[in-house]
């Protein structure tokens, strides 16, 4: 039986990192968070004028990571949030070249919510999530594209 590659698809504050912790409990997946090695290597605010290198950068790692789990027979989990079709099109042959099946889950969750978490908790962040203001997440939730009817997925309510 093929590997799983969970692949996590939500805007910031929508769940994701919540889901993917419970999924990683409930199937023993190895878990990797796009957010917790960002804000490890580069802190929780990273400099604007280097944002799209460091993350390029993490998201080559976690692949590299993804890979070799992967390739050891064990499922693995990314917390990522994949907001293109373009980003979860190439993650879905990703997966499929390491040797995995690629299961795709949409965390849903109304825009006003997510706002309200993404800013709650940075007022005082943590290892597993960036900092970010309203400016930034309305300016950055206009680059964010939903799932579409074409692709398989498993929709999972981020409101709870």
């Amino acid at each position: 039986m093929k590997p799983i590659a969970h692949l996590l698809h939500g805007y910031m504050g929508s769940g994701k990192t919540i889901f993917a912790r419970q999924l990683e409990r409930e199937c023993g997946a190895v878990r990797v968070s796009h957010d917790e090695w960002m804000v490890r290597l580069y802190g929780w605010n990273p400099p604007e004028e280097h944002f799209s290198e460091y993350r390029a950068q993490v998201e080559n790692l976690i692949w590299d990571e993804a890979t070799r789990v992967i390739s050891a027979g064990t499922d693995v989990i990314l917390d990522h949030g994949f907001w293109t079709r373009e980003s979860r099109d190439a993650a879905r042959d990703r997966a499929r070249s390491a040797g995995a099946e690629a299961k795709f889950y949409e965390i849903f969750c109304p825009q006003e919510i997510m706002r309200a978490r993404a800013l709650d908790r940075s007022k005082s962040p943590k290892i597993d999530s960036l900092w970010i203001d309203g400016a930034g997440f309305d300016k950055l939730f206009a680059a964010f594209e939903p799932m579409q009817d074409d692709e398989e997925f498993v929709r999972i309510d981020g409101t709870e």
